[in-house]
């Protein structure tokens, strides 16, 4: 099939795939609903109950997690992921790790084009959870 073929929503196989992969996806959303709220003391006459979610409990580690379980499964419902087909992302922050993270969970190839002054943790976290980075010179070339 050719990148810019549209999918062919009757082949029993690439539905077969993309359902496959969804499950996975909103599979990670119920482990990921489990966030903690942590409850930040304030001066009781303030009146005030402060919560705050604890996103850092993700696999990922990353405060983009749902944002990018959202877009996987947007993607699969619109035939933009399938199977065998890269997912390729211009960014360097938080958002390719968890991009990582999930196209390893559903078994497509994942690459971050990035600029070359982006962190070396950030790099080494998209390897870790299984993404490639491609590194330009200049950030106008991602």
């Amino acid at each position: 099939m050719a990148p810019d073929e549209d999918i062919d929503r009757f082949d029993a196989e690439a539905r077969r795939w993309c359902a496959e992969a969804g499950a996975k996806v909103r599979a990670e959303g119920n482990r990921s609903s489990d966030t903690h709220l942590l409850s930040v003391p304030l001066p009781e006459e303030w009146g005030v109950d402060l919560y705050l979610k604890d996103e850092s409990t993700h696999p990922t580690g990353s405060l983009k997690h749902r944002l990018a379980r959202s877009l996987f499964l947007h993607a699969l419902c619109n035939g933009w992921v399938r199977k065998g087909r890269p997912v390729i992302e211009a960014s360097s922050g938080s958002t390719a790790v968890s991009d990582a993270y999930f196209a390893r969970r559903i078994g497509v190839p994942f690459i971050a084009v990035m600029a070359q002054g982006t962190s070396r943790d950030k790099i080494r976290l998209i390897e870790l959870h299984g993404g490639r980075c491609h590194v330009v010179e200049r950030p106008d070339q991602v």
